[in-house]
């Protein structure tokens, strides 16, 4: 039996850093908002640090019987800065938008979604251009011996998307070391599934969304100056996947599960979300590399 409870919580006591208190949003939100939770729900911490390298906006949850997560979203528009070309192919910039799902179970850390990337044509020929949003599989490495590796999926029509485009994306623990990956929407569907240690419906975890502007060699490094605008990715809902009572049930992502991120400041950030939109998971994401 799954077992729910209701709790009033403090909208602004779960913002995740103190930096974050300054909510983009004009409209005034209610000051008390009700969710539910399962009784024995692990709820998630007020803040987490940023990882430099890049801009990105997270949500991230607790630690705790989760096994996936899924959600609905319109990819973002894009408008590149004309002055960050990657030196060695003027044809593609330094900036990368990416929009995708991911978890970190024992140790093991999984990005998982669309990313900015060339394709091939009708002729089998490479575009000198970054042109269309492709699926790919990242994960790091684990303590059994398994190596970090990142694949793209293929370079066929059938699985590019474009800005505009509305997509489920889905990423489910489905046995002992795999991982299952679906996306479908605009006629296209990919689905395939990803060897990962240390995932396992044993095992508690980790899940995140993210939307963001990577930037080429920089991992580690503090976020580039650029113009860069990645703007209207609109996340329709994000739910959660979780092993309860023997069971994986869908749960939604709401308000009182995650800790938010926008990274590396707020300031680059614009995010539209009314009280009923963060009770689903749902939000408009625009990023700006010149700031808000």
């Amino acid at each position: 039996m799954i077992r729910l409870f209701y709790i009033a919580v403090p909208l602004l006591g779960l913002m995740g850093c103190a930096k974050q208190q300054n909510v983009q949003q004009k409209q005034v939100e209610p000051e008390v908002a009700t969710y539910p939770f399962f009784s024995n729900e692990v709820r998630p911490v007020a803040s987490k640090p940023c990882f430099a390298g890049a801009y990105y906006r997270k949500l991230v949850s607790s630690t705790d019987s989760w096994v996936g997560i899924s959600g609905t979203v319109v990819l973002p528009q894009i408008a590149f800065d004309e002055t960050r070309k990657n030196p060695k192919n003027l044809k593609q910039y330094l900036d990368n938008p990416s929009v995708y799902l991911g978890g970190l179970v024992d140790g093991q850390e999984t990005d998982i979604g669309l990313s900015w990337e060339v394709i091939k044509d009708e002729q089998g020929r490479v575009s000198e251009s970054r042109v269309a949003f492709r699926p790919f599989l990242r994960r790091t490495g684990h303590k059994s011996g398994q190596q970090a590796i990142f694949v793209n999926g293929p370079a066929e029509a059938a699985y590019y998307w474009y800005p505009g485009d509305e997509v489920f994306m889905s990423l489910e623990t489905v046995g002992d070391g795999l991982v299952k990956f679906t996306i479908k929407g605009a006629g296209k569907s990919y689905e395939t599934t990803f060897e990962c240690a240390g995932y396992s419906l044993k095992n508690k975890g980790e899940f995140k969304r993210v939307n963001a502007i990577d930037q080429m060699s920089n991992e580690g490094k503090p976020a580039q100056a650029t113009k860069t605008a990645v703007t209207q990715g609109k996340w329709k809902h994000t739910d959660l996947l979780r092993l309860e009572d023997g069971k994986v049930v869908k749960t939604p992502f709401h308000k009182g599960r995650y800790t938010e991120m926008s990274c590396p400041e707020l300031k680059f950030f614009s995010i539209q979300a009314d009280a009923k939109d963060k009770g689903i998971g749902a939000e408009v994401i625009n990023i700006n590399g010149a700031g808000y």
